[in-house]
């Protein structure tokens, strides 16, 4: 394999984030928080290395074949979050170097589980990069299922594809013009999100931050509280809005774009999660209107809430759900592997894959009614290919055994089996707080031993990954020609 290619792009990656670390450098020297040295340190270092992989990778031609797209992938998600740990390391906070690699994996995977407390109090240059890792990551995520992951056939936008019109293989003729388009919607979502918390409420500071974090269905925010800091109910039903907005497939956005909005609600993806979603709260709010007392109208938004964060993996909160009764706890342990759209920011097991399930179940079952029948799985009223199926199959089954083997691991190291199970699950589909009263969502993981947020780090970047992809890089196959 030809490495050049890949070291080359590696080092431009680098740089960018580089680039970025020089925004909250600059609000430490305007706000005099003290922390704009390690931004500095940190700044040099990223762009040292940067030049190294790019003046001595130098390739003749920038051309990835389908094993370098995957070796870069691998290695992006595990070399940048070492990069965007460096400010947090170097900061007045005292974090050991699990909890500064843990806080910057959890930001760029977008999965927004945190060590860190006293948030409210913290140096404003700090909170800024901890959102701004997570809308970097939320946008090389968008790039990453729509551009490589399809390679795998586990990305599910080839899905996507066989769904729409003829022209949908490619949404515009020229990858340049459809980064153009991709990052002009990302932006614009932060945006509006951002303007519309600062109407309900948010100051300039907090709107932007939450915005990131949102559009980016990360969850991270400025205070402990989380969201439920702001008691404007305003906020927290644009909240919901956006973090469903930051749930959907981008590509469709651009379709909209281009004149084709139909196809955003013919989108079975899109038709199924806003469904699932709908259900489950009316659920939930139900059951906290009549076995908790709480009124409706609170009810309802309290459980959209609560629920559209964990479905979409944001990991916001606004209250602590695990205090909801035993069945909002059992619910919440199984929406946390649920995930939004492929083609989003959203982690999870994803929408399309539980359709795909479900289909095969179907036809499992008219095949033992009718032997002799022939039936076809079938996507947005199309058949689905037999390689998708037997890819989503054997996701399905690492999926869980990451989880397991993770959760057994986390076990092993003295932790109880609702922070490991939890917290394995968690961190593999990206969501953030678990379940429990470490690291529910009115705790964090700060307590848990280094061993354990190593081991959590990794999962959350074989989460992102997709599991298969980086199971697909320690395999001998892969390095043969």
């Amino acid at each position: 394999m030809d490495f050049r290619p890949v070291g080359f792009i590696l080092g431009f990656l680098i740089l960018a984030l580089a680039g970025a670390m020089g925004v909250p450098a600059l609000l430490s020297l305007q706000a005099g928080d003290g922390e704009w040295f390690g931004f500095l340190a940190s700044l040099g270092t990223a762009i040292f290395l940067a030049g190294i992989l790019i003046l001595s990778q130098r390739p003749e031609r920038i051309e990835l074949s389908r094993r370098q797209a995957v070796l870069l992938t691998c290695l992006a998600w595990s070399i940048l979050p070492l990069m965007g740990s460096l400010p947090l390391l170097w900061s007045d906070l005292g974090l050991s170097p699990a909890d500064a690699v843990f806080e910057s994996v959890s930001g760029l995977t977008t999965t927004g589980s945190t060590v860190l407390s006293g948030l409210d109090e913290m140096a404003p240059s700090l909170l800024l990069w901890r959102s701004m890792l997570q809308w970097l990551g939320g946008i090389g995520i968008i790039a990453m299922g729509i551009a490589i992951l399809p390679f795998l056939r586990v990305g599910g936008m080839q899905i996507f594809r066989m769904e729409s019109s003829d022209r949908s293989d490619k949404v515009v003729p020229r990858a340049n013009d459809f980064a153009k388009l991709l990052i002009s919607v990302y932006l614009g979502l932060s945006l509006l999100c951002a303007v519309t918390y600062a109407a309900a409420g948010m100051n300039g500071f907090e709107a932007i931050n939450h915005a990131m974090t949102t559009i980016s269905t990360g969850g991270y925010s400025t205070s402990d509280g989380s969201v439920g800091h702001f008691q404007q109910p305003l906020i927290q039903w644009l909240g919901t809005l956006f973090m469903l907005a930051g749930a959907l497939p981008f590509v469709l956005y651009i379709q909209m774009l281009r004149g084709r909005p139909y196809l955003l609600y013919r989108d079975s993806q899109v038709r199924t999660l806003v469904a699932f979603l709908l259900g489950v709260t009316l659920l939930l709010a139900f059951w906290l209107v009549f076995a908790q007392g709480v009124g409706l109208l609170d009810s309802l938004r309290l459980a959209a809430f609560n629920v559209t964060s964990v479905v979409t993996t944001t990991g916001y909160a606004t209250d602590d759900y695990t205090l909801w009764g035993p069945f909002a706890v059992v619910a919440f342990y199984f929406l946390i592997f649920v995930g939004g759209c492929s083609g989003s920011t959203a982690g999870g097991f994803k929408i399309y894959r539980l359709q795909v399930l479900a289909q095969l179940f179907s036809i499992s079952e008219k095949r033992m009614i009718t032997p002799h029948g022939v039936f076809f799985a079938r996507f947005g009223g199309k058949p689905i290919d037999e390689e998708i199926m037997h890819s989503v199959a054997s996701f399905m089954m690492l999926f869980v055994s990451t989880i397991a083997a993770l959760a057994m691991a986390l076990g092993l190291m003295g932790l109880d089996f609702q922070t490991a199970f939890s917290g394995a699950a968690t961190a593999v589909a990206n969501v953030g707080p678990g379940i429990g009263p470490v690291i529910g969502p009115a705790g964090n993981f700060a307590s848990l031993p280094d061993a354990a947020k190593w081991l959590l780090s990794l999962g959350m970047i074989m989460g992102r990954l997709e599991v298969l992809t980086l199971a697909i890089l320690v395999m001998p196959e892969f390095w043969r020609q």
